[in-house]
Parts: C-alpha cells; structure tokens; sequence
C-alpha cells in the first residue's frame, strides 16, 4: 500500500557513525540521538541503543521513551525527555525518564516528590535561554539561575545533572561560540557556587554541530543532541550536508492516480485554498499533470523533492500531490510510484501520519 516512507537502517547507522566522529571524536561531547522525528519507531530505536557510540536516546514524547525503556536499559544507555514535562506526567517522567529538561520550580519540586515515593534519583538539566526564547531562564536573570540551581542541588530525589539551551528551533537564533560561551560561564559559577562538577553541559541541537568542524565549539559543552543531523544529515544552523552523511536514508514513495494534459492556469477566479492561502500560478502552458495519493494531511508539500529532477512538485491539497511530469524523460503510467527525498517537516509528519505505510530497505 502508498504512500510509503522508506527507511534504510544502514544508512541511518551510518549517518549515526558519521556524527559520531564529528560529535565525539572532534568535539570531545558526548551524543544524544534525537528519536522523536520518527515516533519512535522500534526497529529505528533499537538500532540507535545498539550503537556502541550513542550515549543518550532523547525525545519529546513520554510516550515514546516508555515505548523504547526497556531497550535502553538493555544496552546501558539512558533516557532523556526534552520538552519541559508537563503536571499530568509526571509519574510516567520518573519512571521511564533518566533524565529530564527543566526550567520551572514547580515542577522541579513534583519530580523530587514523586521519585521519593518511587525511590529513585531522578536526574535534571536545567535550561537556560540564551535569546531564542524557547524554554529557559532568560540568561540575563543570573542570579534566578543561581538560586534555582542550589535549589535543586538541596533536593534529596533529584541531581542537578546537567545545564543546557537551545537555539534556532523556535527563534533561528545560530549557536555562535559568543552566546554559548555564555552558557559556559553561568555553568562555572553554578559549579563554583555549589562545589561540584556538572555531568552534562548540552550546547544544542543540530545546528550546533557545524562549530566543532571550525574549532569554535566552547571546550566547556559536553553534549550534543542531533536529530536531524543523523536522519538527513544536514547541519541545521546553515543547511550544509555533513561530512561521510547522505541524505537518503529516508524516502518517500507515493502513487500516481491521475495523469491528464491540462492547463497550467486554473480556470475562473482565483480565491483562497483548502488551507486559506491564496495560491499563485506560473503560466507553463498545457503540461502533463500527475495527481498522486498523497497530501497535506501526511506530509509537508515543501519538503518532497522528486528523485526524478525533470519532475516539478506544483501544490498540493489535503489528500493530493500534483506535479509537472511534463518534461521527464520517464512515461509515467497509473500505478507507477514517484520518489521523494525528503526536508525535516516531511519526515516528521510522514512519521506522524496513520495514512502512511512504512518500509525498511
């Protein structure tokens, strides 16, 4: 059945190596491999605890860390939640989670309450925001992150593990050496002020990665979190592909069920979408239209790239592909599946969508 999303695991694994180097070998971090892009998937998670270079498996999603616990304890790794928890989960955090990212005291406070009744030690990194204005104390609120940080080391049932930020998700804000220095030196004066040595200084995500390759990476960040990098293998601060990576390990495949010759131009007058934009339309003459099963719903239009280059992607609906096939040298018939390499919000929702299949090759 299509659409499918085709995930070949050894090119993940060898993506996984390829970072690796970069992260570990070049960096002097420790990696933690992002899991959240692709729900989890078990055969992908249980490659990625395999893998004797991954330190930390990390997501999103409770959900998906209960999904892969036993995997990690199998393999010696540990479980990392990135988004704040919520009030609601904070049993299941404990549980399942060895670590989670934090930067409120109520909440903070909860999660010593509750490993106290499981009889656990359970481990923070609190976030600090260096101006992407994601999650964090703001770091111009120093001495909050101080107090806040003492806080915690008094708490019986949980380790200040670890401080970190993140950059470019939300306010594209590039990780520099300037403003993650920052985070290095809030972090010594947490360590100085309490007298010990933090476990993990986590400098980012993706787009962190390209400072190791120009020496610019701060000696004090000691992790890396790569999502992105990994899957498609990109430096997401400026898009460039990393070195010993390829980006097809993740492809999509859907099914063409239409193929007319129509105009280029819709005919009447042109109003809003099925998604409220108004859409623009470039004048190509009559062209060969290939309508394929796949949409909105499951995908992000934008980030499908036709392995066929003679192939242009015009729109789309919620349930259908449309493209120019005019031009390829290929005689496409109904039935016949098209290619797609694939942009990070395509893999994401393709992953999410219960309409796609997958298949591994």
């Amino acid at each position: 059945m299509y659409p499918k999303l085709l995930i070949d695991i050894n090119k993940l694994r060898e993506n996984i190596d390829a970072v690796a180097k970069i992260t570990k070998d070049d960096g002097g971090c420790s990696m933690m491999i992002v899991t959240k892009c692709l729900c989890a998937d078990r055969r992908v998670a249980e490659m990625i605890t395999a893998h004797p270079r991954v330190d930390y498996l990390a997501d999103s999603r409770i959900a998906n860390i209960r999904s892969y616990q036993d995997l990690v304890e199998k393999n010696g790794k540990q479980s990392v939640l990135l988004r704040l928890p919520q009030m609601s989960e904070i049993e299941e955090v404990v549980r399942y989670a060895d670590i989670s990212f934090n930067s409120e005291m109520t909440t903070i406070r909860a999660l010593n309450e509750e490993a106290g009744r499981q009889g656990k030690v359970h481990k923070v990194v609190l976030m600090v925001d260096l101006g992407d204005l994601r999650e964090g104390i703001f770091f111009e609120n120093e001495e909050e992150i101080l107090q806040t940080a003492e806080a915690i080391h008094a708490m019986e049932n949980v380790e200040l593990y670890g401080m970190g930020t993140n950059l470019t998700c939300y306010g594209a804000i590039i990780p520099k050496n300037d403003n993650l220095s920052v985070l290095c030196d809030i972090a010594g004066k947490v360590e100085q002020r309490l007298g010990i040595e933090l476990s993990m200084i986590s400098g980012g995500n993706s787009s962190s990665i390209y400072l190791v390759g120009k020496g610019e990476l701060p000696e004090k960040i000691s992790n890396l979190r790569l999502g992105e990098s990994f899957l498609l293998g990109n430096d997401t601060a400026y898009g460039s592909r990393l070195p010993g990576t390829v980006n097809d390990g993740l492809l999509c495949e859907a099914q063409i069920v239409e193929l007319k010759t129509k105009p280029s131009l819709p005919i009447g007058e042109v109003g809003v979408d099925a998604f409220g934009q108004k859409p623009f339309y470039e004048d190509r003459g009559r062209i060969r239209r290939a309508i394929l099963a796949i949409g909105q719903q499951d995908t992000d239009r934008d980030g499908m790239h036709p392995l066929d280059e003679k192939v242009d992607v015009l729109g789309a609906s919620s349930d259908h592909l449309i493209l120019d096939v005019t031009k390829s040298d290929r005689e496409y018939q109904i039935g016949d599946t098209v290619r797609f390499t694939l942009d990070y919000g395509a893999v994401l929702r393709l992953a999410t969508s219960p309409y796609v299949e997958r298949e591994f090759i």
